[in-house]
């Protein structure tokens, strides 16, 4: 199959308490996991199988509703593990900080803005960080749409994203999205984070 499950890079109960075992591991080894075996169903023998899943995102127009679902699904959880990092949640430095300044004038008020997105997100969704020819925009999605595709309300390069679908934090946080927004911030990788844009720069 094209396609495979990513490994967690850390393990599943690494971090609590703001992400608990559980939820992680429903998360990853059964809805993620769900995303990729459908995914490489919906392609089965069609030229777009051997294609990168960014190459695909970019003209999901052209493909079945399964693509889109499944192959948005693939690759936003793929960036969301990578994300996230035990003792994470450091104020972002270097390039990355500078541009979050420049772009939402400080740091808070960019959390701000994102936790809004994720807040406001009706459903299920997803809050970005994506870059936009090198500057800063926030934005959302519906349901696993992400801004590489080309139906994408807002387009851009993602550099962080948050999951606000139920399955990721209900066991935890049941429907308080609020609590669960409040406590991504610490165990966002922002090396991670700023890795990302210096690639979409």
């Amino acid at each position: 199959m094209p396609f495979t499950l990513p490994a967690l890079p850390y393990a599943p109960d690494a971090l609590e308490p703001f992400i608990d075992k559980m939820t992680m591991e429903i998360h990853h080894g059964k809805h993620h996991a769900a995303y990729v075996t459908n995914l490489n169903k919906a392609l089965e023998g069609n030229e777009w199988a051997s294609k990168p899943i960014e190459e695909i995102l970019a003209s999901i127009s052209k493909l079945p509703m399964a693509v889109r679902n499944n192959g948005g699904g693939h690759y936003n959880h793929s960036l969301f593990w990578n994300i996230l990092k035990v003792n994470g949640g450091k104020a972002p430095g270097g390039d990355i900080g500078a541009a979050i300044t420049r772009d939402f004038g400080s740091v808070d008020k960019f959390k701000e803005q994102f936790a809004n997105a994720g807040m406001t997100r009706f459903g299920s969704g997803w809050a970005w960080l994506i870059s936009q020819h090198g500057k800063l925009v926030v934005a959302s999605s519906p349901n696993q749409d992400n801004p590489l595709m080309d139906i994408a309300e807002v387009k851009g390069v993602p550099v962080l994203g948050m999951d606000v679908w139920e399955h990721a934090y209900y066991l935890k946080y049941q429907n308080r999205r609020a609590d669960y927004v409040a406590a991504f911030w610490n165990v966002v990788n922002w090396d991670e984070v700023a890795s990302r844009y210096a690639t979409a720069k």
